[in-house]
């Protein structure tokens, strides 16, 4: 048992319930498009950044109109809205920070969101007394599966990569953080705990609330 003094949060569909506002956002930014945008195809990207979903949705539907830089400002202005009105913590939020940096943890969240809309969750659900620092994985070159957003945050944390314990509720986040050679606990929200995208996990949990520190083994 390695020992671990940082924990890392994916953000979206892990502390907030926010997949199904960033499918309704697109939903509703595309619809006067004519572009057939539906919740099915957007659980499919869920964890990229929306840059790359947006190249994604452009190859498949080649829209006219807002060109995908306009349209990308649209759907986080959107989504924000959506989460200042619907936005709640998921269930053990606030308790496993609390008991994460009672261990003597120091925590982060990284994220494939944009800075602005991390800093909008954050505000959302009260985390600020919890968190050391924030990373948005569009200031990296590429996003989720590469490595690089949990990279970077380790490093803003002063914590070697191997002593990180990273949550993530998506394949492509599972992925990224076992490249960058982090403990990873996936809870799916959008996927079936199933999906083979989770086998590069050490655990799969159903929520935060089933997350037992005595798992890992802590070092301040």
């Amino acid at each position: 048992m390695r020992p671990f003094s940082a924990a890392i949060f994916d953000m979206d569909g892990l502390l907030i319930d926010s997949e199904p506002l960033w499918q309704e956002a697109e939903i509703n930014c595309f619809r006067p498009l004519g572009v057939p945008i539906t919740r099915d195809l957007c659980r499919a990207t869920a964890g990229l950044r929306l840059d790359e979903v947006l190249r994604i949705w452009y190859e498949r539907f080649a829209w006219d109109g807002p060109d995908s830089a306009e349209m990308h400002e649209r759907i986080i202005a959107e989504v924000t809205r959506l989460i200042h009105e619907r936005g709640r913590a998921l269930p053990g939020v606030h308790d496993i920070m609390d008991r994460l940096r009672e261990a003597g943890l120091r925590l982060a969240i990284a994220s494939s969101s944009p800075p602005e809309l991390i800093q909008c969750v954050v505000d959302q659900l009260d985390l600020h007394p919890f968190l050391d620092s924030t990373h948005s994985g569009t200031h990296e070159k590429k996003g989720k599966p590469d490595p690089a957003v949990f990279l970077t945050a380790a490093g803003k944390l002063g914590v070697a990569p191997e002593h990180c314990v990273v949550f993530e509720d998506a394949p492509s986040g599972v992925l990224a953080a076992h490249r960058a050679g982090m403990y990873v606990v996936a809870i799916p929200s959008v996927f079936e705990p199933t999906d083979p995208g989770f086998e590069p996990a050490d655990q799969v949990l159903t929520s935060l609330l089933d997350f037992k520190l005595d798992r890992i083994q802590t070092v301040t």
